[in-house]
């Protein structure tokens, strides 16, 4: 049964209940949400290129044992990257989707104002917000539940980014 499920169901009967009784049913509320896990780790991708990289693998090999369901959030501590869901199979959806985004956000437009970082600074933070700095999976019999072809994508948008840090949280029962 979902924790949620437990909770509204243990919250309704306690509402109608006496003072002892509602201990009694507060206190099992309370063991059922100890059995929510929350774990949060940081992790350290390897500087890339620019471009989009598929990293499932990288990421994965470095989590800690995911619980039986739940869901992982990953998120960039960075302004000028990405993370994204998509394709994991034909690699030149990854060389298409740089095509697309510089053509969405290009380089050395006159209108930019924030240019003292170089040229590919402010295109990455547009893309950046355009591509999303986190994304949530489900945990489904342990493993992340990924479509067949999908894959995580990081978004490299600066020519030299450098390593990049990931905060991954991991909540589940």
């Amino acid at each position: 049964m979902s924790i949620f499920i437990r909770t509204f169901e243990l919250r309704s009967k306690a509402l109608s209940l006496g003072n002892t009784q509602r201990y009694l049913v507060f206190h099992s509320l309370i063991r059922t949400f100890a059995a929510i896990m929350v774990q949060q780790i940081e992790i350290t991708l390897k500087p890339k290129r620019r471009g989009f990289h598929l990293v499932t693998s990288e990421i994965v090999s470095q989590l800690p044992k995911l619980p039986k369901t739940g869901i992982v959030n990953i998120f960039t501590k960075h302004t000028s990257c990405g993370l994204s869901i998509n394709e994991n199979c034909d690699p030149d959806v990854r060389v298409d989707m740089e095509t697309i985004f510089n053509r969405l956000v290009p380089e050395n437009r006159p209108e930019y104002e924030h240019t003292l970082e170089g040229a590919d600074d402010m295109p990455a933070h547009a893309k950046s917000t355009l591509s999303g700095v986190s994304i949530t999976i489900p945990i489904t019999d342990g493993r992340l539940n990924l479509g067949t072809w999908q894959g995580i994508y990081f978004c490299e948008f600066r020519n030299y980014g450098g390593s990049r840090e990931l905060v991954v949280t991991i909540i589940g029962e």
